[in-house]
């Protein structure tokens, strides 16, 4: 400096972007002589200091050949607020100097981010509209530590990464600016000089509210927290008793391709509120599975690489409209789960991959930071900021749109420091093991934020390995989550159906064998997206025979499904028997329901989903093995199988019984454990499904003949390739 002017040196790198602290340079500095006011203002041919009347109080000079402008105020000390008035050929206009302002940060927001606790992060990071200082504005505010300059940029400032440069907070490499004036709407990214001094790629805002419809990349500044709900009385209902004993069958949607618009076009938010809620509901499903809504670049992905994971993706509208699908869904009673994917992310230039220059997010080891099969990158779960956005963005969907739970996508592999690799080709723990225990911290303190903040609601893993005590507690040395994936029933009871009924009896165990081990885990039987894509077929389309018995093989397998313990998930078009594999660039195949035994099937598991709310029995004891007897586990000869089903003392037991074979089976004998009637409710063979009409004329009567260990017995019709549901009626 000279006296108060700038000197060259800090004027030339001003302009150039690299002055090491904009803020300690730019904007109100008190002097020995008064105060000192500089200002770089691109286009502008002159610039003068206005107080917040209008009134004008001091020229500022211009440095020739440049944009950059410094005048003194005699008499002033202090700062105070004020305007910039700048005039050129076009005319003028007058704003708020963003440097006139203190930062909105603090010492504990520091403090927590670098500890790994900020619970509410996203309330701090990203853009949030703001009365600071009497003047209306956004606060912007991102994680770069090794950043060498900071800058937001967008159409407000033509893009110009010198006229917007962040202040750093050097505790938590944090960087924060209040632009006045500024808007919801307002479209911008980040400019970032790494370490090196090289300009990197505009980066999308990692805790963004919304963005921009793909394939723009921008973030839009969006509020997220002004919503008006009407779901009181749902989420207090939600709280009522364990999730785990309470009905749930879930429909797993992808919004992208359920329906379809004109030209092929994404339905609104609103529009599918319209449409996929009725149907939901009239299906009698309780939970809509969403998969991912977060905003992610490629259509392809079907969201599971995403890289706004503060965003509901553009794809349907802005936050506000999918806050409203929720708040509508809850008032029909339909609860919402989101696939949420903190396994991974995509390496696009935008987001989050190198975000300061060099690994940040994620782990710097390509041994642990990478994905070989999706060619993604992996968090750096032991690090503490990384672990804090992660876990902010789970409570983030549970606390400002009211989701209901979290379906944690991929969880095997974080769990493994050795998924999907060959040897030498990850790095082991010190002691050699092969557990990641950084992301099983990670993952037993998201549980327990979930369930601290939010009672009621509930976190589900895809889990697809060994792994004990997934959904145990954390305090019982489990890792938290309330759900586990049944991923070793899918498998086993898909391959059991696809095989003709003349060779099932070779393999029997593939439907018993779940029942060993169906109570170790809290389970969600998934029949999901992934089975039907990838050249694996539809369901309908593995089903073995002509049409009638793939149908009716579809029928009797969805049967056993609802009739087996574990909570229900079923992906959409599987519900109608969508012949076709899902094409998530277009919508289902829904002229398909005209067609009696598409129709057949939709109205089987619409009664299937009726006759499991209604009945306890069928899932009051899901997660534990005295709601579940066998009946019949060992007719392999004639594929026959019959459970019981019980629910808490007082409600009536339920008698699941199946016949995988195209032949009808008269006078089949089944244990009982009452003398009585014993009501048909189910029968997937009625002819209002398409089947054949055989069944037991409404019920059958259990006498005091013992069979299969009970004290009594019901001599019973069995359908062919068919489920039948009796409820015992005294």
């Amino acid at each position: 400096m000279t006296g108060w002017r700038a000197s060259v040196s800090d004027v030339e790198a001003l302009i150039a972007a690299r002055h090491g602290d904009p803020f300690a340079f730019l904007g109100p500095h008190e002097t020995d002589d008064g105060l000192a006011i500089r200002a770089f203002v691109p286009h502008a041919e002159t610039l003068a200091v206005e107080d917040l009347d209008g009134k004008r109080v001091a020229p500022l000079e211009r440095r020739p050949g440049t944009d950059f402008f410094e005048g003194l105020i005699p008499g002033r000390k202090k700062r105070f607020g004020y305007r910039l008035r700048a005039e050129n050929a076009g005319g003028g206009w007058t704003f708020h100097d963003p440097y006139s302002f203190v930062g909105v940060l603090g010492a504990t927001d520091d403090y927590l981010l670098v500890e790994g606790t900020h619970r509410q992060l996203y309330e701090k990071l990203g853009a949030h509209l703001l009365h600071h200082e009497g003047v209306d504005g956004v606060h912007f505010a991102v994680w770069a530590p090794d950043a060498r300059r900071v800058s937001v940029v967008g159409n407000f400032n033509g893009w110009d990464g010198r006229r917007h440069q962040m202040r750093k907070r050097v505790d938590s490499g944090l960087w924060e600016i209040f632009a006045p004036g500024f808007g919801e709407g307002e479209i911008y990214k980040y400019e970032i000089v790494a370490a090196d001094g090289v300009v990197q790629p505009l980066k999308a805002d990692p805790v963004g509210f919304a963005g921009e419809l793909r394939p723009s990349t921008a973030s839009v500044v969006a509020r997220t927290d002004n919503f008006t709900w009407s779901d009181d009385a749902y989420l207090r209902a939600r709280t009522e008793g364990e999730a785990r004993r309470r009905p749930m069958a879930i429909y797993e949607v992808h919004l992208g391709s359920w329906q379809r618009g004109d030209g092929n076009s994404f339905l609104s938010y609103d529009e599918l509120a319209d449409r996929l809620i009725p149907y939901a509901v009239e299906m009698g499903f309780t939970h809509l599975e969403l998969l991912p809504v977060s905003e992610h670049p490629l259509d392809d992905s079907w969201g599971y690489q995403p890289i706004g994971l503060f965003a509901p993706t553009r794809r349907h509208g802005e936050p506000a409209g999918f806050a409203r699908f929720v708040d509508r869904a809850h008032q029909a009673g339909l609860g919402i789960i989101l696939d949420w994917v903190p396994a991974h992310f995509p390496t696009d230039r935008h987001g989050l991959a190198h975000f300061d220059g060099k690994p940040l997010y994620e782990h710097a080891d390509p041994r642990r930071g990478f994905h070989p099969d999706w060619n993604t990158a992996i968090y750096d779960f032991g690090r503490a900021e990384v672990s804090n956005f992660l876990a902010a963005s789970a409570l983030y969907w549970l606390d400002r749109f009211h989701i209901d739970g979290l379906r944690v996508d991929a969880v095997a592999s974080m769990l493994y420091l050795d998924y999907s690799r060959k040897a030498g080709e990850w790095l082991p723990n010190p002691d050699g093991s092969n557990d990641n225990k950084d992301a099983v911290a990670f993952l037993r303190r998201v549980n327990q934020l979930c369930y601290g903040a939010h009672p009621g609601t509930a976190t589900i893993a895809e889990e697809s390995t060994s792994w004990p005590g997934v959904s145990q507690p954390v305090h019982e040395g489990g890792l938290g989550f309330g759900f586990k994936w049944n991923m070793g029933w899918m498998n086993d009871t898909l391959d059991y159906m696809s095989l003709e009924p003349i060779h099932r009896r070779y393999h029997h165990d593939k439907l018993t064998f779940g029942l060993l081990y169906a109570f170790s885990e809290n389970f969600v039987l998934p029949l999901s997206h992934d089975e039907v894509v990838h050249g694996k077929r539809s369901i309908l389309g593995r089903m073995p025979g002509d049409p009638w018995q793939q149908f009716a093989n579809l029928r009797a397998y969805y049967g056993f499904m609802w009739g087996h313990p574990g909570k229900k998930l079923l992906f959409m078009g599987q519900e109608f028997g969508q012949r076709h594999e899902w094409n998530f660039n277009q919508s289902l195949d829904w002229h398909l329901t005209v067609e009696p035994a598409h129709a057949g099937v939709r109205d089987f598991v619409r009664d299937l989903n009726r006759a499991y709310r209604d009945h306890p029995a069928l899932y009051a004891r899901d997660c534990e093995g005295d709601g579940f007897r066998w009946v019949v586990a060992d007719d392999k000869d004639q594929s026959v199988f019959a459970f019981l089903r019980f629910g808490a003392p007082g409600d009536k037991p339920i008698l699941v019984v199946s016949n995988f074979t195209p032949v009808i089976r008269d006078g089949y004998r089944v244990g009982l454990p009452e003398v009585g009637r014993w009501r048909e409710i189910l029968n997937s063979d009625a002819a209002v499904y398409g089947g054949s009409g055989v069944g037991n004329l409404g019920a059958v009567e259990a006498t005091a003949v013992p069979a299969h260990g009970f004290p009594a017995s019901a001599a019973i019709v069995l359908p062919p390739l068919s489920a039948v549901f009796f409820e015992f009626e005294g």
